[in-house]
């Protein structure tokens, strides 16, 4: 979860990703950023994220974002 926290707070560092759930909703982060979130993830964690893994429940904390990665890592 660190790592993960990481990576949105080198992109949003006013915001705290402990305990914010609304990024997608609240438009706290872009397409632009999921696109750098999915980058850095799958360089972090040596994962591929698929197509399908791309909407916004998975985005939408750092928390949501983690146990997708979890989720990814167990099924490799």
């Amino acid at each position: 979860m660190e790592q993960i926290i990481k990576i949105l707070s080198e992109l949003h560092p006013d915001v705290d990703f402990e305990t914010c759930d609304t990024l997608i909703d609240d438009k706290i982060i872009d397409s632009f950023d999921i696109v750098t979130i999915i980058s850095e993830l799958c360089d972090e964690f040596d994962i591929t994220i698929p197509v399908e893994e791309i909407i916004p429940k998975n985005f939408n904390s750092a928390k949501a974002l983690h146990a997708m990665v979890e989720r990814l890592i167990e099924e490799e």
